[in-house]
């Protein structure tokens, strides 16, 4: 009679090795797949941030986009999103605070297939502190295509290194 419960509890242990096994084995999986998914996640995050990503391929499409005074950046980034003009506004939001940009008031026309540096060129003028770094003066103008409606940046457009403190005043 002992014969048997012996053997019973030796099928037990194995079985619950087994199983021990198993789940330690699909927990493990699990955390590698949660890693991955996050890493890709985070690096896709950080290219938008420092990469060169564009909504479309070129040509792409033109849209106006109207920027109100004291409308917030994230907002901002929110209609950009919406038009399908940025991959991600919380990207966007953050190269903005990176990059230390005013965006000035008034309304633009951008392509699907800028990228968020050429939006920024357009949209933006740098704070004065940034303006001496090495990429030399900031371009407030941002290109032909730009219907700027602020009054006070489209005086100083001819004036050059003036832009920037007129529009950096404005905060």
């Amino acid at each position: 009679m002992t014969s048997k419960p012996a053997s019973a509890q030796l099928v037990l242990k194995i079985t619950s090795f087994i199983l021990r096994l198993l789940l330690n084995i699909l927990f493990y999986i699990v955390v590698i797949i949660l890693i991955t998914m996050a890493s890709k996640l985070t690096y896709n995050f950080c290219y938008q941030i420092f990469g060169q990503v564009t909504a479309s391929a070129e040509p792409g499409r033109d849209v106006e986009i109207r920027i109100n005074k004291g409308e917030s950046s994230l907002n901002i980034a929110g209609k950009l999103e919406l038009n399908k003009m940025i991959v991600n506004k919380y990207s966007f939001y953050v190269k903005a605070k990176l990059k230390r940009h005013t965006i000035m008031p008034g309304t633009y026309t951008l392509n699907t297939s800028m990228t968020y540096d050429e939006i920024f060129d357009v949209i933006t003028v740098p704070l004065a502190e940034e303006t001496g770094s090495d990429n030399g003066e900031a371009d407030v103008s941002g290109g032909q295509d730009t219907k700027n409606e602020n009054t006070a940046s489209d005086d100083t457009e001819e004036s050059g290194e003036s832009d920037v403190n007129n529009a950096t005043g404005d905060n």
